[in-house]
């Protein structure tokens, strides 16, 4: 049993464990071995498009007839500043010249933000879970979803960005601490926004918000579940953890890469996107940590020819190898069903003793 079960009755799900979405290495073979192991698969739409999304959720719901979530990035469409983006391709002019790649591409906005074309595709799937990363849409297309059936949870990284999610419509909170892999979910703007540890954070928002919270970032075996709901989280969401499995689409250099991870080698960088994510460091993160990037996503649509390069020595100093703090507590490279029941087990073990 676990010590909370409002998370668990509210999605219908048996484990409280979130497989974060992931775009791009979360496959709908990943996300239905976790939801048919009895925790909540993930698919990650973001950067996909309206076609591709629904041709993965299609495969997804061949293979699972559990609960599994949708999730969709939120930001306002940027401008592209002449002047700004002259900096920015100088400064990368050389890293091009170097590998023979040409010209830095002009900016543009590589991935959609969450639009009509993408409520209807939420509309038209609903998924048991629909979530969002840096916000929430507006209220009528919240109300439009709820409509639909569908549980709808958003990322917090401060207080205040937990109380207004609340506020706007959202049934559980992701609690994301500043040692979670992958982009911030800040939205708030606020100085130090995203920068508060998990075991800070998750307490402080328990305590001023009513719905279920779930914890990130850190999270990466039994003792930080355990963790988690001492701290009186209802759930938790991992993603590096998840990365390991054979399900996921990671390439050889990124598992290569994980397998070799030691302590204090992730920072948060905007270089590659433009926002705050935590990666491995290479060298085009630190050569990077002083240059100022183009807004998200402009910044990706630039250094995206970077991640493409022909040999892998290359690609591992450009590539962004998105990875949380705990990635050196990573498993092996266990099935995703055999994980998601190894950590209910552990952590079930350590609350077990503690009662």
């Amino acid at each position: 049993m676990w010590p909370r079960a409002d998370f668990l009755e509210l999605l219908g799900i048996t484990h409280p464990i979130i497989q974060a979405p992931m775009a791009g290495f979360a496959s709908p073979a990943l996300a239905a071995a976790v939801s048919n192991a009895g925790a909540l698969g993930s698919m990650g739409c973001g950067p996909l498009s309206p076609a591709l999304v629904r041709e993965q959720v299609t495969t997804l719901r061949a293979a699972t007839n559990r609960p599994f979530n949708l999730n969709f990035f939120l930001y306002d469409r940027p401008q592209i500043d002449p002047q700004e983006t002259a900096r920015v391709r100088a400064k990368l002019a050389p890293y091009f010249e170097e590998f023979g790649l040409g010209a830095v591409p002009e900016p543009m906005a590589p991935f959609p933000t969450f639009d009509d074309e993408q409520l209807d595709l939420v509309l038209e799937s609903r998924p048991r879970v629909v979530s969002f990363h840096f916000g929430l849409p507006e209220t009528s297309a919240i109300r439009r979803i709820k409509e639909a059936g569908c549980i709808i949870l958003s990322s917090a990284t401060t207080v205040a960005e937990a109380r207004w999610v609340e506020a706007n419509g959202a049934d559980v909170i992701i609690a994301q601490g500043y040692e979670a892999g992958g982009h911030r979910g800040s939205f708030s703007g606020s100085p130090g926004a995203g920068m508060v540890g998990t075991m800070a954070l998750v307490p402080q928002i328990v305590d001023v918000v009513r719905v279920p919270v779930v914890a990130a970032g850190g999270i990466a075996d039994g003792r930080g579940i355990a963790a988690a709901f001492a701290l009186g989280a209802s759930g938790v969401q991992m993603g590096t953890a998840f990365l390991a499995c054979p399900e996921a689409t990671v390439p050889p250099l990124y598992r290569a890469q994980l397998q070799a991870a030691t302590d204090e080698i992730t920072e948060l960088t905007r270089a590659f996107t433009g926002r705050p994510a935590r990666a491995m460091r290479n060298r085009f993160v630190t050569e990077m940590a002083d240059t100022a990037p183009l807004d998200f996503p402009l910044q990706a649509s630039l250094t995206a020819p970077l991640s493409r390069l022909p040999d892998d020595v290359a690609r591992a100093a450009f590539m962004p190898f998105w990875a949380g703090q705990a990635a050196p507590l990573l498993l092996s490279s266990l099935p995703a069903r055999q994980l998601v029941e190894k950590l209910a087990a552990e952590a079930q073990a350590i609350i077990g003793n503690r009662v």
